[in-house]
């Protein structure tokens, strides 16, 4: 069975995540069952997950977050296909524009 969304991270998802994973190896856990839930419902359709729609965010820069206890990832839905563009702990830089 196909998953309903492809999820893909841009260049600089994937240089954060190698590099946090190196420091925090519990990030591996949170993000296979991150890809889980990215790859069946994005939008939170069903209100079972830590998602939020975040507001004044342009295209391509995280319009979505999800959240694992103090790790937060960011994406865009484009279609049906996951853009992940951030990953990071939560502080106060998370959510700002880079």
């Amino acid at each position: 069975m196909t998953s309903p969304f492809s999820v893909r991270g841009t260049p600089r998802f994937d240089r954060l995540l190698r590099k946090l994973t190196r420091k925090h190896p519990d990030l591996s856990e949170h993000f296979a069952e991150a890809l889980v839930i990215l790859s069946t419902d994005p939008y939170n359709s069903s209100g079972s997950y830590p998602i939020r729609k975040l507001r004044g965010m342009g295209q391509g820069e995280g319009q979505y977050r999800l959240r694992f206890g103090r790790w937060r990832f960011r994406y865009d839905v484009r279609g049906r296909e996951v853009e992940l563009s951030y990953c990071g702990l939560r502080r106060e830089d998370t959510y700002r524009p880079s």
